[in-house]
């Protein structure tokens, strides 16, 4: 945990706060949850959507900063983040995480005020899962961590949705089971090509402990569902032909690149091959799929 890592009184200022929200990774969250707010049906006023959207974001930094306070500790072991404020020694850890519990419990206070309950309860529940379930439970002690922790990641466009109308329906469950299900290849791909980091921090990322072999047919194999769940919502008569093509086009991209990684045979992927092009691709995937949505549903 972050407890074990020396800090240095080095000057902190807003940037390592900032930093400790994963402001890269709230890009998406935010995004998907913005996008789920403005396909749902009916309107919202303005300044409640914005605040609505605002609450996603602040909530997932909040739970991306309890993430970086707890694995302060594997930070320091890996190349890729041993320069992140808490193990660069810049921020202390109470520090950090007074101020990822404040985000947390604002957030979810201020969307029950701004849209309703059951937004800002599936709000604090997404935080709960990514902090607790996938952070502290899941990461350190099972190769499937991302599998049941992607969970965490596929809650925006549903807190979204919600609210906007107060309730659950079939085409917000099946943009999360398309987030859900996008998350294992997604981080696979990345976990492939920086398979040392993990395995030096002791994290049991799938390609540490399985190999490339099985990682590669996993990626494969979890393409197939997410493929059907991102196409479902056209003839299932949720979504306009606008989003359909879109998807469908996207997805079969997405498959082909996958089916690449899995013919791949090296057994350390380096520059640009299969895997970092999947990984790439992947985040341009759900920008464009989502921002399909939305063009669709003003269609």
């Amino acid at each position: 945990m972050s407890t074990a890592v020396q800090t240095h009184d080095l000057p902190a200022d807003w940037r390592d706060l900032f930093a400790l929200t994963k402001p890269r990774v709230m890009t998406l969250v935010v995004f998907t949850g913005l996008c789920g707010l403005l396909a749902a049906p009916g309107s919202m006023h303005p300044v409640l959507a914005f605040t609505a959207v605002l609450c996603i974001a602040v909530g997932a930094g909040g739970a991306g900063a309890l993430n970086m306070w707890y694995e302060a500790d594997i930070d320091a072991k890996m190349k890729r983040t041993a320069k992140r404020p808490l193990p660069g020694g810049r921020l202390k850890p109470e520090t950090a995480f007074q101020f990822a519990v404040g985000l947390c419990l604002g957030s979810v206070v201020l969307m029950d005020l701004a849209a309703n309950h059951l937004a800002a309860g599936i709000l604090a529940f997404s935080i709960f899962f990514y902090a607790v379930i996938y952070t502290a439970w899941l990461k350190r002690r099972t190769p499937q961590n991302i599998v049941i922790g992607g969970a965490a990641g596929a809650f925006p466009p549903l807190i979204g949705w919600v609210a906007a109308t107060g309730k659950v329906e079939l085409l917000p469950v099946l943009l999360f089971l398309n987030i859900f299900l996008w998350t294992p290849p997604h981080f696979w791909a990345l976990s492939l090509f920086v398979k040392t980091d993990y395995a030096n921090a002791g994290v049991p990322m799938l390609p540490v402990v399985a190999g490339f072999e099985t990682t590669r047919r996993q990626i494969a194999l979890y393409t197939l569902p997410m493929v059907a769940v991102a196409v479902a919502p056209w003839p299932l008569g949720l979504t306009g032909a606008f989003y359909g093509v879109v998807a469908s086009v996207l997805s079969a991209v997405f498959l082909v690149l996958s089916l690449r990684v899995l013919a791949n045979k090296a057994t350390e992927p380096a520059g640009m091959g299969p895997e970092k092009a999947l990984f790439k691709f992947s985040i341009l995937y759900q920008f464009a799929v989502f921002g399909a949505l939305v063009v669709d549903r003003f269609l």
